[in-house]
């Protein structure tokens, strides 16, 4: 009796993209409305911080996607900033 071969599932690759996607968007904004942005973002991980030290906080992988969309904001604000001084 010989078995079948299990068909194997292509690997995901949608969160790379998802990233580069989310990047590209960060790039087609200005300073100003990545900076406002940004700071929305701070103040909703700073709440999120306080309802998980509470126990409180229903969807904790926003934490985490908080974290990184931060991350990228300020990757992108500093390619900015350095595309500025490049050019004098």
């Amino acid at each position: 009796m010989a078995k079948k071969a299990a068909a194997k599932k292509p690997a995901k690759k949608t969160t790379a993209a998802k990233a580069a996607s989310k990047a590209d968007d960060f790039r087609a904004r200005s300073g100003d409305e990545l900076s406002t942005q940004l700071a929305g973002l701070k103040k909703e991980q700073f709440n999120l911080r306080f309802q998980r030290a509470n126990g409180q906080v229903e969807n904790t992988g926003r934490i985490r996607s908080l974290r990184r969309d931060i991350a990228r904001i300020q990757t992108v604000l500093t390619e900015q900033r350095r595309a500025a001084q490049a050019k004098g």
